[in-house]
């Protein structure tokens, strides 16, 4: 029995640089080349006979002439030396490769020291450090722990400093794997991003399965293929007999003399083409029975014929996004895009961020046109599917997630969450009654779930219900922790004309008005309002009623203790008479301060009362005479200032 595997062949970038170069020829007559397009020999030959000429080097190259950039990508230094010679790039980079660029360069940009693991002289590899700042490549697991773990300044900046860690696409998985455990084990600052082709992960792992029950076990492909150089590796580690063939001249037609019923496994590289696979296939076909697994190995290689239907969940890769649409390639012979009104309903969506080229993406059928050999796609079917999905299992889980407010109606708000609209009545806000609704619109909100009904399209929320908690939560720790003398910062949430309600972090105490000023106030509107951030301490607990009473006055901020600290008896002070009395007038030394001025000490002279001499506001110099203490009292002189005058 042979049994050939599913993924044999070409992948889709090597598939899309040859595509490229065909249509290239056929549009420019020739086109060069900068090295092989794809690592197979007998491909290479193939397209230099349709006019791709082949140079190791950009001077190498003609001025002014089309070049194709091959699917291993090239440094960005390249790029612009072929922009200075006037070249015209026809850039058949793997699109995989394209997001490694991107990402190192971004991640350098950011600070990070890359780390490539991969082969260090492939050209993939190459261009990948062409495109970021420093970087160090690794092969195995052992080299990088060797690098890392050694008593060196560079071994100590690795660990330490942030990296960012990528793989080449064709990379073996279990080598990244450890490496990467290795990494998160010793760098402290570390940001991997997994990186090996989804394409190269099915088939290394097709080969495991291959290899693993196989008696015989056959990989195609070319000698310089890195990607066929891991499956060789991956076989051998499984099977007793692996062949390493490039064409079927590989095979002598003698490989399972002798043995009865042999299970043999066929594996090709990514830059293998089908026709070499079928060589191989009939050189094999006179001494055993092929099979595909379920299905004929040629009906398989026609997989990419088929044609799709309306409602279809599709899987595929963006190749390019234009200003109207996003292209996608399915794998079929049909042209497959997304229109821009299909990608997404959530408002706060952005095309840049959210899709590149060379990204997976999910979308649904929705035309299948065969007359045009196009096929038009959804995301946003996918996502809505996915939103609902989600939708209800928050609801049900009971959990609390997050929405973009995208707009203001007349019972509420309309929120975004996984790409579904949640209505948010007005009472659910947690706005206060009066308050414009419009400050959340804009905002990212948390709420829950409350109400579904999916064939209506209803979803309602509550942000009111997380407040609540969260208040809750947040009461039940300050009660845990609270102590008389603790200090808080806190919200003014309401005014009564005997104080001001606060709110410390999910509770709420008083502040009375005696506390507000050292001075005396009529009410609490004269030093706060409603939403002003304070500074407060807990003056008074009653735990068994659940009431805080807060202190808002500062001692440092006593007017006694300012005027102690600035003043003593002998200096002289500005006052403003305040009031007069029989015996004498009041009047303010500092705010909070008064002093008595006694009938006696206003003038040099006798006076019947004090308003012959003062007015009521007035502001005259008067010395301080004595100082109480214990009472607080200060009595102040105008007659000695006078007197000192006349001496």
């Amino acid at each position: 029995m042979v049994t050939v595997a599913k993924t044999a062949g070409f992948c889709f970038g090597v598939r899309r640089a040859v595509e490229m170069a065909e249509q290239a020829c056929a549009q420019y007559g020739s086109i060069w080349a900068l090295g092989d397009i794809i690592h197979n020999t007998h491909e290479v030959e193939r397209l230099e006979a349709l006019g791709v000429h082949k140079a190791e080097r950009v001077d190498d190259i003609p001025d002014n002439v089309p070049v194709l950039i091959r699917a291993h990508g090239v440094p960005e230094s390249v790029m612009l030396r072929l922009e200075e010679k006037g070249c015209t790039p026809v850039d058949a980079t793997c699109p995989f490769v394209s997001k490694i660029h991107r990402i190192v360069r971004e991640e350098s940009q950011n600070g990070r020291h890359i780390i490539i693991i991969g082969s260090r002289n492939h050209p993939e590899v190459v261009g990948i450090q062409g495109w970021c700042g420093p970087s160090d490549v690794f092969e195995t697991p052992e080299e990088l722990e060797k690098a890392l773990s050694a008593d060196t300044e560079k071994a100590r900046q690795l660990r330490e400093k942030p990296v960012g860690i990528v793989a080449q696409t064709t990379i073996n998985r279990k080598i990244f794997d450890i490496s990467s455990k290795f990494i998160k084990k010793e760098c402290t600052n570390a940001k991997i991003f997994d990186t090996i082709c989804n394409a190269t992960d099915e088939r290394q792992k097709e080969a495991r399965l291959l290899a693993g029950k196989s008696d015989i076990m056959i990989v195609i492909g070319d000698r310089k293929s890195s990607n066929t150089k891991r499956l060789y590796e991956i076989s051998t580690s499984l099977c007793d007999r692996v062949l390493y063939i490039e064409d079927a001249s590989g095979l002598t037609g003698q490989e399972v003399r002798g043995m009865e019923q042999p299970f043999i496994g066929i594996t090709a590289g990514a830059s293998t083409p089908a026709w070499i696979i079928k060589e191989v296939r009939n050189m094999m076909s006179d001494e055993t029975r092929i099979e595909t697994g379920s299905e004929d190995f040629a009906a398989m290689l026609e997989e990419s014929f088929k044609t799709l239907n309306t409602g279809d969940k599709v899987t595929g890769t963006v190749l390019k996004i234009s200003q109207n649409e996003v292209h996608v390639d399915l794998g079929v012979k049909h042209a497959a895009y997304i229109p821009m009104h299909e990608l997404s309903d959530d408002p706060s969506f952005n095309l840049e961020e959210s899709i590149h080229v060379g990204d997976e993406i999910e979308a649904v059928v929705v035309r299948v046109n065969d007359a045009e050999g196009t096929i038009v796609l959804s995301k946003k079917r996918v996502d809505q599917m996915k939103g609902w999905e989600s939708i209800e299992a928050a609801k049900e889980e009971k959990t609390v997630i997050e929405g973009k407010v995208s707009e203001e109606n007349k019972g509420g708000v309309v929120a975004s969450a996984f790409g579904v609209r949640v209505f948010i009545p007005a009472s659910q806000t947690g706005i206060p009654k009066g308050q414009p609704l419009s400050q959340l619109v804009g905002q990212v909100a948390r709420f829950r779930i409350t109400e579904i009904n999916r064939q209506r399209k209803r979803v309602v929320g509550s942000i009111r219900a997380v407040l609540q908690e969260e208040r809750r939560a947040a009461a039940e720790k300050v009660w845990e922790t609270i102590e008389v003398g603790n200090e808080y910062t806190g919200t003014v949430k309401s005014l009564t004309s005997y104080g001001a309600f606060v709110d410390i972090g999910g509770v709420d105490g008083m502040i009375h008005i005696s506390e507000l000023s050292w001075g005396r106030i009529k009410h609490p509107s004269e030093v706060v309002n409603v939403g002003d951030t304070v500074n407060v301490y807990v003056i008074g607990l009653d735990r068994e009623n659940k009431k805080i009473s807060l202190g808002y006055k500062r001692p440092e901020d006593n007017p006694w203790n300012v005027f102690t600290t600035n003043y003593e008896v002998g200096d002289t002070a500005t006052v403003r008479i305040l009031k007069f009395m029989p015996f004498g007038a009041f009047a303010q030394i500092i705010p909070g301060v008064d002093g008595l001025i006694h009938i006696s000490q206003i003038a040099n002279r006798r006076i019947e009362k004090p308003e012959e001499v003062l007015t009521k506001d007035e502001e005259v110099e008067a010395k301080i005479i004595d100082i109480d203490t214990e009472k607080k009292k200060v009595s102040l002189s105008i007659r000695a200032l006078l007197n000192q005058d006349e001496e």
